[in-house]
């Protein structure tokens, strides 16, 4: 009884952990849609500041990024380590 209860909270964190994965993955692809969408905006606003916007783009979307990969990093690391 004990080991189907230990075995049971073990199978839940795996789940906890994938969930929070692929909720980190969504909102980086939901942030950076963001990210494009104004970008688009703003460039056809103001058509010579359209490098300066771009490269803030870019670099806003690889920091996006890269605290995503973390996460999902993390997530990952908890389901293969549990």
């Amino acid at each position: 009884m004990i080991l189907l209860q230990a075995a049971a909270g073990a199978a839940i964190g795996k789940v906890g952990a994938a969930i929070g994965a692929a909720l980190a993955a969504f909102a980086a692809g939901y942030g950076i849609g963001k990210i494009g969408s104004s970008a688009v905006e703003a460039i056809a606003r103001q058509p010579e500041a359209a490098g300066n916007i771009r490269t803030t783009t870019i670099i806003v979307a690889g920091m996006i990024e890269g605290a995503s990969l973390l996460g999902v990093i993390t997530c990952l690391l908890a389901i293969v380590l549990k």
